[in-house]
């Protein structure tokens, strides 16, 4: 078999690595089903002191239990295992997963949603392979259908993509949210270093609140707070939802902003699907005035 042939086998990789993820899926064999899925409850909360890395997000310190053995376990999470936390509150919440008998080796999971199958990976595959197939289609068989398999391409995206609930779901519940008085505890300060060996700093606000509940928060703040290197001790309005504290916003005009631009964002795809398949259809059976 010769170099061409042989490169052109190249979709086998990706679509035989999909298939044995869905298989291992299938069979319960993936990491995430292998491993046990319990609720930790967050005991104590550990700020960023002024000054210091936001890079771990907010450590807290969170209790479970081993359903094997009935153990209990008190560790700290400071972004080293799982997810980041960016806002914490002494009650709160999460899924965390760990290999079996070994509890101590935990991971922090801010949503278990579709998290759980251990697909992740076989869809990434499924994903290249589809990219790779549009690729391959403007050789193949020309670049009119390259543009509609593009255009396909971009429309699966669109139909796939969650973040138009996401955003919806998000406007929802800030919606009907309630404004509180926060105060700025602490700035967190991050150097960057790029390739090229030039630094840039980054800042965080640590912002403190109580909802009308009466529950303590902390949040790590990135937008929405203006001239944030410089706003340590200031009191800013904060909006949240009474339902999870965790959805806030220190600004609501820019998470409106935020949010038209994702929605344009995916509109603008939907819109470059349709032109493509149109163009390349329309030039499939009307010669190209340029060609």
């Amino acid at each position: 078999m010769d170099l061409q042939k042989l490169l052109g086998l190249w979709w086998t990789v990706p679509a035989g690595l999909a298939l044995v993820g869905y298989a291992c899926s299938l069979a319960g064999l993936t990491r995430p089903q292998r491993a046990v899925w319990v609720t930790a409850r967050v005991v104590e909360v550990h700020p960023p002191g002024h000054g210091e890395s936001g890079n771990d997000g907010i450590p807290v310190t969170i209790v479970y239990q081993d359903p094997d053995t009935g153990r209990e376990f008190r560790l700290r999470h400071e972004n080293r295992r799982g997810d980041r936390v960016l806002v914490a509150w002494v009650g709160q919440e999460f899924p965390v997963r760990f290999p079996r008998r070994r509890p101590e080796r935990f991971s922090l999971m801010l949503d278990s949603e579709g998290r759980t199958s251990g697909i992740g990976g076989p869809n990434c595959m499924v994903f290249l392979l589809v990219l790779g197939l549009v690729v391959q289609s403007f050789f193949a068989w020309g670049w009119q259908w390259g543009l509609i398999c593009v255009g396909g391409l971009l429309l699966l995206v669109v139909a796939l993509s969650r973040d138009g609930a996401y955003v919806r779901a998000r406007a929802a519940q800030l919606a009907e949210g309630v404004t509180v008085r926060g105060r700025v505890v602490a700035v967190t300060r991050d150097v960057h270093s790029d390739a090229e060996g030039g630094e840039s700093i980054s800042h965080a606000s640590v912002v403190a609140f109580t909802t009308h509940e009466g529950v303590e928060v902390t949040a790590l703040c990135t937008q929405g707070i203006r001239n944030i290197a410089r706003s340590l001790g200031r009191d800013i309005p904060l909006r949240y939802a009474p339902a999870d504290p965790s959805l806030l916003t220190a600004d609501p005009d820019h998470e409106r902003r935020e949010r038209t631009s994702q929605i344009r964002f995916v509109l603008s795809l939907l819109a470059m699907g349709i032109g493509a398949i149109g163009v390349g259809a329309y030039c499939l059976h009307h010669p190209w005035p340029l060609t």
